[in-house]
């Protein structure tokens, strides 16, 4: 599960990264400082979605 749940890390990182500048962005947060903060709290954010969308993959198949 390790494996899946790290393909899918790869992807839903660069996601939930994208929304949480996004958010960032438009808040008016627009210095590098929190753009960073965002970027991080995204990769950090998406390690346990990842797990958890593995996890639901591994028990329907």
């Amino acid at each position: 599960m390790f494996r899946l749940a790290s393909m899918i890390y790869t992807i839903a990182s660069g996601t939930v990264m994208g929304i949480f500048i996004i958010i960032a962005l438009s808040s008016g947060y627009d210095t590098l400082k929190y753009i960073v903060i965002a970027a991080v709290a995204g990769a950090i954010i998406a390690l346990p979605v990842s797990w958890y969308i593995a996890k639901a993959i591994k028990e329907q198949g």
